[in-house]
């Protein structure tokens, strides 16, 4: 890594994650959580550019809100060149609040994904996607578009460094629906942390996530989430 860069790479990673924690230090910021999140995901080819995708993130609040979630999602792809893939997927979600079904939501999602290799902040990569949302209380179709940005920037010399990696993801939603959803931004989640490189391709990332969530008619939730995920990759 070329040293007088990195002043610069860190300086533009601080820059990436201020706006959620902007969100976050706000006076409409009054309800503040702490939670966990855990995520496996396996992903790699099928066969020629068919891909296969499969994540289990397992959701939970820490002290007197019992908020529980799990997000299990599946998807197939297409490697359309060395850079660009499409996928799509499903994505079951159920929710429990202090010991109540609080919902269930089902989604299907188109995403394309972008790598844009090293560049001035580091290797640098996208992921747009477009959700279609069902909810068990209500009738509504929700529809959302997420839009991520990854950098990693490696902080050690050997061929397989530990990097500094940092993400910003935001969630617009395009309809309003009878379960709750608003049209506009609905989300902005901001992340920090490393990425370390375990047996062949594979990799953990952990650090701290700040998930800025809107409510209309309600005061900003901001949740403290210390995520750990390992990723297994063929």
């Amino acid at each position: 890594m070329n040293d007088s860069r990195t002043p610069k790479t860190l300086r533009h990673l601080a820059r990436l994650l201020a706006c959620g924690l902007a969100l976050a230090a706000s006076p409409a910021a009054a309800r503040d959580d702490e939670q966990i999140w855990l995520n496996v995901t396996a992903m790699g080819p099928v066969s020629g550019n068919l891909l296969y995708f499969a994540e289990f993130q397992a959701r939970g609040g820490i002290g007197d809100d019992a908020y529980r979630q799990l997000n299990v999602r599946p998807a197939v792809g297409w490697r359309i060149n060395s850079q660009v893939s499409a996928y799509l997927g499903y994505v079951y979600v159920p929710t429990d609040i202090n010991d109540n079904r609080a919902n269930t939501e089902n989604r299907v999602y188109q995403q394309l994904g972008w790598s844009f290799g090293k560049t001035a902040i580091g290797e640098l990569s996208s992921r747009s996607r477009l959700e279609q949302r069902f909810r068990s209380d209500g009738s509504d179709t929700g529809w959302r578009f997420r839009q991520l940005l990854r950098t990693v920037v490696p902080i050690q010399s050997n061929p397989r460094p530990i990097k500094a990696l940092a993400t910003v993801e935001v969630f617009a939603n395009l309809n309003t629906t009878d379960w709750g959803a608003r049209s506009g931004f609905d989300q902005l989640r901001s992340f920090v942390g490393v990425e370390i490189p375990i047996q062949g391709r594979s990799t953990i990332e952990a650090g701290y996530l700040n998930q800025a969530i809107n409510r209309p008619n309600a005061d900003l939730r901001v949740n403290h989430v210390l995520s750990i995920a390992l990723f297994i990759r063929r």
